[in-house]
């Protein structure tokens, strides 16, 4: 595998918060530019999932790897050095500092490779970024805000993309810009991607293969329109629990 081509393989994986399972021997695969979707009821256990994959969570059992390197337990900042990258559902950017400034640190931790810039260019030009490079961040309107921080997750020259929510709180208007990234992303970067999303129309466009959770577990896996028309996947999201926002 090179820098830019590593497997997601999340191993066997259990986690309980006292007495209470959240998973119960999660395993799945996503493969060297694979966009796998990820979806469920509120409840599932679709946050947590990410949380114990990035390293803000240790898995009770279980391991994840990424490429060769094993990587569960380790601190988030080390999986991101790696190449494993979390986004948030809401936008993860430096506030009170320029467009620019923002790009430049995400490039920094890449270890100032000197071509990221040029790598990123074109998606900074599609997203209407690059005459906004000297303004504040705070100030892009929200739907700007969104692609500014997932373009920050690229200049950090991912292995492997973890996409929280990546169309929330965007019009449907600006919801087609995630396939732009998307799409970016495998055919610059060569990175595959992890996707959870309530969107199904996205799921749908974006994902050749998704997995379903509920109640911490792996009900199902295939292509969306078949995954979406099993009963089992649509009894558990007219039951499916509130008590976990994701």
């Amino acid at each position: 595998m090179t820098a830019q081509n590593a497997s997601l393989v999340v191993n066997d994986i259990s986690k309980s918060f006292g007495g209470l399972k959240v998973f119960h021997n999660l395993s799945f695969t996503v493969a060297p530019g694979e966009v796998l979707g990820v979806i469920g009821p509120n409840g599932a256990g679709k946050t947590t999932m990410i949380n114990i994959i990035s390293g803000r969570l240790t898995p009770t059992s279980g391991e994840v790897w990424l490429g060769k390197q094993r990587i569960d337990g380790a601190p988030v900042y080390v999986n991101s050095q790696r190449g494993l990258v979390r986004s948030f559902q809401q936008t993860a950017i430096l506030a009170d500092t320029s467009v620019r400034d923002n790009l430049l640190s995400a490039i920094r931790f890449s270890g100032n490779k000197a071509d990221v810039w040029d790598l990123i260019a074109p998606l900074l030009d599609e997203f209407g970024l690059s005459e906004q490079l000297d303004r504040h961040a705070n100030v892009l309107p929200y739907g700007l805000q969104k692609m500014l921080g997932l373009t920050m997750t690229l200049a950090t020259r991912p292995r492997m993309l973890l996409l929280d929510e990546p169309a929330a709180g965007l019009e449907k208007s600006e919801r087609p810009r995630i396939d732009r990234f998307l799409g970016f992303a495998r055919d610059v970067f060569h990175c595959g991607a992890l996707i959870v999303e309530h969107d199904m129309d996205l799921i749908k466009r974006l994902c050749p293969r998704v997995i379903v959770l509920d109640g911490g577990k792996l009900i199902a896996e295939g292509d969306p329109d078949s995954v979406l028309s099993r009963k089992d996947v649509i009894d558990a999201y007219l039951g499916g629990s509130e008590e976990e926002g994701a």
